[in-house]
């Protein structure tokens, strides 16, 4: 029996020989490989993650893609933008606009997955739900037959571009750290930092699926506890830290870890320093501040959570930049609009060429002082979430007396509720069973109130539903 939640609103994501068995991904092949063909296509570009399953489960798909007719080109151990990379680039003669990437990203280490490419576009949201009922409807069994499949060195095209696109960064004027966290951004980094000379001291570089030092996740400050240790021991003022199949990025200076958002507003203002008007587009969960400050230099747009959501909007406006609050960074400018943690964390060091790790600091906290909760999450399940929200909407529309008094209700994705002095965010997660929550204000006894006050809202509706 199929486990249609693997198939999530921005990519296929489970656990390894449970949910993702031989024979579902082996269907889930067949059946991209039928899209591709519809679409004129006839080959694909494939890497994979360090997870320890992962050279399996790309045997699997790569047989299911094989049986279709579809020529593979295997880019092998690499990070997720390389596969992005190569529906944007030629590679050793080799034009492709569709690319698989078999990652878990941050999840623990039994989980593994695909985020998936075709005809140059993010494949996501009802084209994967509607291919997950195909495969419920009707099962495909798995079947051997030794397909073959073609190398090329995406890497190394990938790193000579690199390199190249950021020359004035040769011998920065700073030494930095960088935490791989034992996922795969060091294949990527490491030769990019040393052909460009500049100096660094990594941490947990070698790939390991099991993630042995902690958990390759740097939205969250405790698995950067070891990152701002060595800033401290050896001195050290710029840190990047890199999620497990690095398409997140976290900054660091001494005093400070930057939030998505925050190098949304820092990014921005290095663009208009060029003549250029920004256009960002972040999500909902983003701070009031960063919408504010970007327009007053250019123009900002708040749109949905998720990475395959913000590269579909960054298109359709033709954007310079989009933000996720989780490090998800999204590059129109210069660059080809997917997210990329190697080639954000280069284009935070540019941030240094003009400023010194202290006036960066200094830029962020003389913004106006807002009070924010990080993102808390409230357990539902998947057959209660979104009718929770519906409630809630009703009760927001009409609300009692003793409810703080709503200025606007914003439905993007969920529930923005924007109150004289601050925001609460309420909206179901697209990728697990729970409510996510954060709230902003001018004040922390505002932010607190008006979380209490949501919270309450919401755990009656709970409990009545």
């Amino acid at each position: 029996m199929i486990d249609m939640s693997i198939f999530r609103e921005y990519d296929i994501r489970g656990i390894y020989d449970k949910n993702l068995t031989k024979d579902i991904v082996f269907g889930i092949g067949v059946l991209l490989g039928e899209k591709i063909k519809k679409n004129g296509g006839k080959d694909i570009c494939i890497g994979y993650d360090a997870r320890i399953h992962s050279p399996i489960i790309y045997e699997w798909i790569k047989e299911g893609l094989s049986s279709k007719g579809i020529k593979i080109y295997n880019i092998g151990l690499v990070p997720t933008p390389i596969a992005y990379f190569t529906t944007c680039n030629t590679i050793d003669s080799i034009t492709s606009p569709n690319s698989i990437m078999i990652t878990g990203s941050h999840n623990p280490p039994q989980y593994n997955g695909f985020k998936i490419t075709i005809n140059a576009k993010p494949f996501y949201g009802k084209e994967i739900k509607e291919l997950g009922n195909e495969l419920l409807n009707h099962p495909i069994i798995y079947t051997c037959s030794l397909s073959k499949d073609y190398h090329i060195n995406a890497l190394e095209t990938y790193k000579d571009y690199l390199v190249k696109h950021f020359s004035s960064l040769k011998n920065f004027p700073y030494k930095i750290i960088l935490d791989y966290g034992n996922g795969v951004g060091a294949i990527g980094m490491e030769d990019i930092l040393d052909q460009l000379n500049i100096q660094h001291y990594s941490l947990f570089a070698e790939p390991n699926g099991n993630f042995p030092n902690h958990h390759p996740d740097p939205s969250e400050e405790k698995n950067l506890s070891d990152i701002k240790k060595h800033m401290k021991q050896h001195d050290i003022s710029i840190g990047l830290a890199f999620d497990g199949d690095a398409d997140r990025i976290a900054l660091l200076s001494t005093n400070h870890i930057y939030k998505g958002d925050e190098l949304a507003i820092l990014f921005a203002k290095n663009l208009k320093k060029s003549n250029i008007d920004p256009l960002v587009i972040g999500e909902v969960k983003c701070s009031q501040i960063m919408y504010d400050e970007i327009n007053k230099i250019g123009k900002s747009v708040m749109y949905k959570t998720g990475h395959s959501n913000l590269k579909v909007k960054l298109k359709e406006l033709n954007a310079h930049l989009g933000a996720e609050m989780s490090g998800h960074m999204f590059f129109n400018d210069r660059y080809f609009g997917y997210d990329d943690a190697i080639y954000a964390g280069l284009r935070a060091l540019e941030l240094f060429l003009s400023h010194t790790p202290e006036q960066i600091e200094s830029i962020i906290n003389n913004l106006p002082r807002m009070y924010s909760t990080s993102e808390e999450k409230i357990p539902a399940t998947e057959e209660n979430k979104f009718l929770i929200i519906e409630e809630l909407y009703q009760f927001l529309k009409n609300p009692s007396e003793d409810f703080p008094k709503i200025i606007d209700i914003i439905t993007i994705d969920g529930l923005r509720i924007i109150f004289k002095e601050g925001w609460a965010l309420v909206r179901a997660s697209n990728t697990t069973p729970v409510l996510v929550t954060r709230f902003e204000a001018q004040n922390q006894e505002k932010t607190n109130h008006y979380k209490q006050k949501l919270l309450g809202v919401i755990e009656h509706i709970k409990k009545n539903i």
